[in-house]
């Protein structure tokens, strides 16, 4: 594939996401939404044509600036006798895959927050698998987990983030790179701290997508 082929996403300075060459665009519903070979993807929170941009970050101060009390941006390590986890709270958008599905491993509310040995290896590899947003991945045997083959797509989550997959490249002109190019998640609701990437804000800021 040539390079102007390829799908990028360009973050625009307190604008949309400019997404080029995407074939698969889907909503919460399975439903494959129709692309053209650029287009625009709402980041504000605010468009009345959502997942598409209609100007409206113009109108409401919109500002693509990350804040100064985000998460860190820091990966820590959790070595256990058969898988060694490492995570990155910088980038998580708190979708709970973990929590709510493993959480002999990924425990809320103590620290350390990860117990590498609270299952089997293979079983808790699964799960970091389910991360959409490349916080969590994990090595065994020496090696390292952290990208898994995936066709370029753009997920658009009902109330919440987009999840990009597929190792769309994405560009931003303050320098923000995801942990992984492979898959990560975008902030849809304009409320996050460190944006472009989501980081939960969708839950506190009650953010809707009606015709998702």
């Amino acid at each position: 594939m040539n390079e102007e082929d390829k799908t990028v996403i360009e973050v625009s300075k307190n604008g949309p996401y400019i997404v080029k060459n995407l074939k698969s665009l889907r909503n919460s519903k399975g439903v494959f939404i129709e692309t053209k070979p650029t287009i625009a993807l709402c980041r504000c929170g605010g468009s009345g044509n959502k997942p598409f941009c209609d100007g409206t970050h113009l109108k409401n101060d919109f500002s693509g600036d990350k804040k100064e009390d985000r998460v860190p941006d820091k990966s820590d390590t959790y070595e256990g006798k058969g898988i060694t986890i490492h995570d990155n709270r910088g980038v998580c958008s708190h979708m709970g895959h973990c929590t709510d599905n493993l959480p002999s491993v990924f425990q809320m509310d103590v620290e350390p927050w990860i117990n590498p040995d609270g299952a089997e290896p293979e079983k808790i590899a699964k799960i970091i698998r389910m991360c959409p947003s490349g916080a969590l991945s994990y090595s065994m045997n020496g090696e390292l987990h952290k990208d898994y083959p995936h066709e370029p797509e753009v997920f658009v989550g009902r109330d919440r983030s987009y999840n990009v997959v597929g190792g769309i490249r994405l560009e931003d002109p303050d320098g923000s790179k995801p942990e992984t190019q492979d898959h990560y998640t975008l902030c849809r609701c304009g409320g996050s701290k460190n944006k472009p990437f989501c980081d939960g804000s969708h839950w506190y800021v009650e953010f809707k997508d009606e015709k998702n």
